[in-house]
This record gives C-alpha cells, structure tokens and sequence, in this order.
C-alpha cells in the first residue's frame, strides 16, 4: 500500500482539481480530503455519504450557575479574558486550558470535550473517500486529518486497496505536517509566479525535513516560462524530481462547472499532461 499526498505552498495553484483527475486515473485506491479547513474535492467528485461520525478534538469550560459563587477565581487567572464579568464564557475565545477548571474552589467548571465537526466515509463514482467538515472557527485540524488518513489506511487493508491519496492543505502548518508525515511521497503543485516558487520553497523544505520524497509539477506553466524553468532548476538542485509541467487551458473551469474531473471531462491539452504526471506519479511510487 502507498500513501501520496498532493500539498501546495499556498491556495489556488490547482492542486485539489488534480487530485479529483488523479482519483479518476488511479485503480484500488482510497481518497482523502484532508484540506479540512476548506473541503472542496466533493464539489467534484460528488459523495454518497456512507458512515458518519462527530468528530470531538479538544475541551471548553462551561460555567454552572447553580454551583458558581461568583468569587471571580476564574477572571483572574483566564489569560484570554474568555470569562465576562457575569462569569459567562465566550466559547470562541476559550482556548480550553482548563485552568479555571482546575482552580474552582466551588468545581462549578465543566470541561466536557468539544464537537468541532463531522468526519465521513463515502462512496464516490471513483470509490471510497474519507473527507469532513470542521466546524466554522474550529481547531485541531491537524488531529483531524490524521484521524481520517488512519480511517483510509483501515480501509485500505481490509479492501486489499493498493494506494491512498491524499488531497492535502496549503501552506506548511500543522495539517500540512499531519497529511505529510508518514506518506510514502508528495506532490507539490505549484505556479509560475514569485509567490507560488517561495510558498514551494518552503513546503520542499518541510518534506525533506520530514524525509519524504517529493516530487514537483508546475500548474499553469505557459503563462510564465521563465518562472516555470526557475522552479525546475530549483527543483532539480534540491533533490525534487520534476515530473511534468501543465499548460493553462479553460477545460479545467468548464470541467468544474460539469461538476467532473478534467481528465474524464477533455482530452485537450491540460487534460493530456495530467495523465503524463500521473503516470510519472506511478513510476515514482513504485
């Protein structure tokens, strides 16, 4: 079984609209969204919703009034000022510490464990995907990715499912480490633009820290050449193989409106290339 995790160094270079293509061109596979914070690759690929369950991540103190006598322990030593004068707690600016819990002379203080979304198992026109929804202003995100890469791993075994991959989040924060550490390779999808070479830059930088191979594709490639032979140069002096370059090309935006993946959507010229990257994608893995 291989793990492949598609990240980008920043939002909208593309990466989830390859990920829908490769879950089209892949066989015995299982899908994650693991881009929790901004699901979108259901938009695309359209899931029958099979299993779901809360997904609990974190506490939040809750005041009993019955119990509280108002002795102000707990405003003195909240250091998010989460607690109003009339000892009500703001549940978003709670960052569930539990030191109010813990001083209480009174235990008027409830820390129940909080519910910050839903996380799901579901059929999909490609097969399985696990995917969620977190909850608006929730956290732990990073504990939630990794709870469903290890939902796709059951799976995986129990179905004799060769690969899993993995829609990852942007940038290089802890659900970008959560959705990396442990794959068996990456896939950094970039563009030809200042922003998107730094913003690779630093998500190259992560995998080799966390010593999984990457490889690298450029999105958009012919709107900048020169930018797009930088980041191959770049990507080839810093032990990132470079496995394809995908021209602009509107079949990608009618494809989304169609609600499908650009592969099973075009054979046009976009379409072509991200079938060459999935099959270097495949030599790469094996």
């Amino acid at each position: 079984m291989k793990e492949l995790t598609i990240i980008s160094g920043k939002g909208g270079t593309g990466k989830t609209s390859i990920t829908a293509s490769f879950a089209f061109l892949a066989e015995n596979k299982v899908i994650v969204d693991a881009d929790v914070d901004a699901a979108d690759l259901h938009l695309v690929l359209l899931p029958s919703v099979k299993k779901e369950e809360d997904f609990r991540g974190g506490h939040i103190a809750e005041i009993d009034p019955e119990r509280c006598t108002a002795c102000g322990e707990c405003t003195d030593r909240c250091q998010f000022h989460a607690i109003s004068s009339d000892f009500v707690i703001d549940r978003i600016a709670c960052e569930g510490c539990g030191v109010c819990v813990h001083f209480c002379p009174e235990n008027a203080i409830r820390f129940p464990q909080r519910t910050c979304g839903k996380w799901y198992v579901s059929d999909t026109r490609y097969g399985v995907m696990v995917h969620a929804k977190l909850g608006i202003a929730e956290e732990n995100s990073g504990l939630l990715v990794s709870m469903l890469r290890k939902e796709a791993r059951n799976i995986a075994e129990n179905q004799a499912l060769e690969t899993i991959v993995i829609d990852g989040p942007p940038g290089i924060g802890c659900p970008v480490i959560a959705s990396v550490t442990g794959s068996d390779a990456v896939l950094i999808i970039t563009e030809p633009t200042l922003s998107g070479m730094h913003d690779m830059e630093r998500v190259g930088k992560l995998a080799d820290f966390m010593k999984v191979p990457a490889m690298v594709c450029v999105n958009k490639y012919d709107i900048n050449p020169e930018m797009s032979k930088k980041i191959r140069s770049y990507s080839d002096r810093n032990n990132m193989r470079y496995i394809g370059s995908i021209p602009y090309d509107s079949d990608v935006t009618s494809a989304m409106v169609a609600q499908k993946t650009l592969v099973e959507f075009s054979k046009g010229k976009a379409a072509n290339a991200v079938r060459q990257v999935w099959e270097e994608v495949e030599t790469f893995l094996k």
